[in-house]
Order: C-alpha cells, then structure tokens, then sequence
C-alpha cells in the first residue's frame, strides 16, 4: 500500500484554492458523481467505481468509507487529488463551490448510493443547487449480505426494508440490523403469521472475514443478537434460514477467519495479502525490512548513466527491490522502459519477473527450476567476441555482496560491474500488541517470504508461538526457520508468493478435513484447547 496525503475535513476545504490548483482552462462544466464502494476494500469496487475514483479531481468520503482504500495498489489514487472527509453533515455549499469552478467532485459512499440512501439526502439538493450529478451503483448491503451468507432468494423472500408491510407479504424475509430493530422484527413476523419455532439465522459482520453465523429460532432470536454486541449483521427468518450448506460458500473458505502474519519489506504490500483474502484470511502486515538509498549514491548514478549510454550488454536483477530502485532511478530522469532498448535482461525470483511486468518488460532469460542466483550462472550464455558486442554485465544489488554470481560471470568471460543499488536495514519493532499477540499465538499463521524476513522478524518482534503455522517460500527460507529453531509447517512447492498462500490453503482445507474426520470441532491454531482456562487462571 502506498503512503497517501491526509484527508482533511469538509468544512476545513478552501475551494476557491482547489479550483485554483486544478484550473485546466478548458472551462468544462463540473458536476457531482455519487460512487458506491461496496463495504470496502477494492475487490468490492466495480470497474466503474474505478473508473470514476480515476477521473475524480476531488473526492470526498463519507464516513463508512475507509481512506486506506485510497493508497490500495488496485486503486493508486494520485497524491495531487484531494481528498475531503464529508462528516456526519456535510457542507454542500463547499460541494457546489467546487463544481461551479468546473472541477469533478467524486464521492464515495459505503454500499449503493440509493439502496443504502446515502446520496439520497444530497442528491437532490445539490441538483436543486445547479449541480449536474452522476450515480455509479455500488454493491449494496442488502445484496453483500446476502451472498455472503449463501442465500438465494425465491418466489417465497421478501427483502423487507423495515417501513410498512408490503400488501403481498411473503414468509421469509431479511431485515439489517443495526437499522432495524428487533421489535419491528417481531412484530413484521408476527404479522406475516410466522411462529416461534421458525427458523433464523443471524449473520454478524457480513461480508468481512470476521463474518459469523448463527442458527437460531424467532423465539430466541433477542438473546442470539445480543451475543453480537451491536455489530452489523443480516437476520433472516423464514424457511430461508435453512440454507443450503453448498451455498455456504464464503464461510467455508480454507483459510476464513485466519489471522495471517505477513512480514515484508516496508512500504510493499499486494499480492500475498491479495490472496489470503481470496482464500478467506485476514492478512496482518509487519514491516520488517525497510529498504534505503546507498550510503554512497554515485557508483549507482555512474551505473544508470551507463544503462542509458548503452554500456552494457546484460542487466541482471536478483530482486524486485533491485528492479525498483532501476526504475524508480529512470522517473526521476524522466525516463520510462525504453531505456532498456538494446539490453538484454535476466531475473531471479517470480517476484523479479513480476516486478519487470509492472513496466512492461519481460526477461529474455529466467532460469528455470530452483530461483536462485547460481541456477543462473548454470544458463548464462559465455561471452562470445564475435557475436556479443559488449563484454560488459550490470548488477544492480543491495548492499550485501553476490560474489559468487560475480564469479560466475567471469567464468563465462563477463566483465561484470555490481554496484549497490539499495540497502536493507532491519525495520523497527512493531507495535506492543503485534509483539504481544506474535508471542501468545493470536495469529494463526505466518508466511516467511525470504530468508531476511524470517531473521529480521525475530530479531524485531520474537519467535511465533509454537501452535502458529509457518510457511516459507523455499529452501534458504526454510533454513533460516531452523536457525532460529522454528518448526516449518508448509512448503510452496514454487518459489512464489501466490504458491505459497495456495499450499497454506491446501494445508489448512487438509487440517479442516481431520477435525471432522475425528469428530471434533473445527478450530483455527489460535483457538487451541484449553487456551480460555489458561487466561483466566
């Protein structure tokens, strides 16, 4: 996730700057699009949310909207946009302000702006105001609820919105709490004639990975909220309450409800956090590393200036970080991939390949097999005076030597140049109660990416708790878990970052597997046996 500008509030905003700073001189007309997010996240955006958060000049967020959806890599709103804080009762004075001087206002509502209602109280006044306004459906409570909880609507549901009963009553229903109380509940199933006995089910934080549910009865259906303390939740009453166990869908993912340790390098986050999610877990990042220019800059400015000039043949990258500090080098000189033309490349590592993506390159050598340095020195072709104009190959590295690869190429006849491009510097420890929760097994899993993130992990925050599952990348990682005398659950069969969330996935459906094959209680490695007596006593 990227570090992303302070939003500032509403009131506090000056549009008459803002109009200023965003003046393009064409006079365009602004107006006013109200985007529904979803519950949050940016899985939940639609193509057009995107596409309207990417045309927005202001955006303005409603307070169930997180700003860290904002710095999201699927996102990546630009620093320059403003964002502004709505509050509980927005000045829609300073809205018109800014669309009078032509700027587009994008404002981001949690769910759908109108099946929520949360346009509907300024919708019209900003229309009534001269504001042209603009609507991008969002994904409603109503419909996240009920997918989420694997719940197909027939002839027989009604989606009742709490307000007056509908003349063609039906005897199942859904209703949202905290919206709708329990005894508008009640009295709505009384009067559609449902008994006591009638099933229901209380679905708690729908829709997140804390999601929960719980079957119960309309008679005791008071006591089942109140074990929620409040939280959102959907209540379905009726024979819909007694889903289909294949629609289960959501809760039954491998991994649901796993706290997932991720400790990486400081500032990066993506794919490995984007697929724990897909599988259900709750990604926890802890930075461990934290990368810095050289202490001495020059040697790297002689190397960038040599990659444009065209003095090298080859360019190795054995990181992503090295490919960034390449590239992050080339924007600052205005530059972009091609001034990569003439130069062959080799990677190391799919992250390295990925990274190379991003600026659309792809490597003309990844060796195959093991991603480690010397399975490259195995493929590398040796230099050929008649056929390869230059004898010279760059390496862009962090500051820890990679003489081997070094001498790997001179062996093959390759005058090679390793300048350090970055350094690694251990992070700072984490918060107390990350240290805290690492040592009393609160995580349920954590997965080590790299060797460095296992060392440095321990030397910031302390070992995992011996019941927490540990998962590593590959060979030297796995090493570095026995260093400091860690047990290694899981494997990736690949050296990537995908690979590696699916084998813990694999292992987790496996360990579900065994507790209901000796009848017992499916329980994540953080609700170990005995764990409440222990803090209790």
């Amino acid at each position: 996730m990227s570090e992303q500008p302070s939003a500032v509030a509403l009131a506090d905003c000056d549009p008459t700057a803002l109009a200023v700073s965003h003046d393009d001189g064409r006079g365009n007309p602004g107006y006013v699009i109200f985007a529904g997010v979803g519950l949050g996240g940016p899985l939940r955006l639609t193509l057009a949310g995107l596409k309207a958060i990417e045309e927005a000049d202001v955006l303005v967020l409603s307070p169930g909207v997180d700003e860290a959806l904002l710095g999201e890599p699927e996102v990546a709103v630009p620093a320059e946009v403003p964002r502004l804080l709505a509050g509980a009762t927005p000045d829609l004075g300073v809205i018109t302000s800014l669309v009078d001087s032509g700027l587009c206002v994008v404002w981001l509502l949690s769910g759908d702006p109108l099946m929520d209602s949360e346009a509907t109280p300024y919708a019209a006044r900003l229309k009534a105001a001269g504001c042209r306004i603009d609507m991008v459906p969002g994904l409603s409570r109503l419909s996240l609820a009920l997918t989420s909880a694997g719940i197909s609507p027939d002839a027989g549901f009604q989606l009742w919105s709490g307000k007056a009963d509908a003349a063609d009553e039906k005897p199942s229903f859904v209703a949202l709490t905290p919206g709708q109380n329990l005894d508008d509940i009640a009295r709505h199933a009384s009067k559609v004639g449902l008994g006591d006995d009638t099933p229901a089910l209380v679905v708690s934080d729908y829709a997140t990975t804390a999601q929960v549910s719980r079957t119960t009865t309309l008679a005791q259906l008071a006591e089942t909220v109140q074990t929620i303390e409040g939280r959102p939740a959907a209540v379905v009453v009726g024979a819909a309450a007694d889903r289909d166990p294949d629609l289960n869908w959501y809760e039954s993912k491998p991994l649901f409800g796993w706290h997932v340790l991720v400790p990486r390098t400081k500032g990066l986050s993506g794919v490995m956090e984007r697929r724990l999610e897909h599988h259900g877990a709750i990604p926890v990042q802890v930075p461990t590393i934290s990368v810095e220019p050289p202490r001495n800059p020059q040697p790297m400015e002689r190397a960038i200036q040599g990659l444009v000039d065209g003095r090298y043949q080859w360019i190795i990258f054995n990181s992503a970080q090295a490919v960034r500090a390449v590239t992050e080098r080339l924007v600052g000189l205005g530059l972009d991939s091609r001034a990569f033309s003439g130069l062959r490349i080799a990677a190391v590592g799919q992250n390295t390949v990925e990274a190379l993506r991003e600026w659309g390159i792809k490597p003309d050598l990844v060796p195959e097999g093991l991603q480690r340095s010397a399975a490259l020195a195995v493929e590398f072709p040796t230099f050929d005076d008649l056929l390869d104009p230059i004898n010279r190959i760059l390496i862009p590295r962090a500051d820890i030597a990679v003489d081997a690869l070094v001498k790997g190429m001179n062996e093959l006849g390759w005058e090679v140049e390793d300048v350090v491009a970055y350094r690694t510097v251990r992070a700072a420890p984490p918060p107390a109660e990350i240290r805290e929760a690492i040592k009393a097994g609160r995580f349920d899993a954590v997965v080590f990416g790299s060797a460095s993130t296992v060392r440095n992990m321990v030397g910031i925050a302390g070992k995992p708790h011996p019941e927490t599952i540990i998962a590593a990348i590959g060979p030297a990682t796995v090493a570095a878990c026995e260093e400091a005398n860690l047990r290694v659950d899981v494997v990736a069969e690949n050296p990537t970052h995908v690979q590696l969330v699916d084998d813990l996935a694999e292992f987790a459906a496996k360990r579900t597997e065994g507790f209901i094959a000796r009848g017992e209680q499916v329980r994540r490695p953080s609700q170990r046996k005995g764990r409440r007596r222990q803090h209790s006593s």
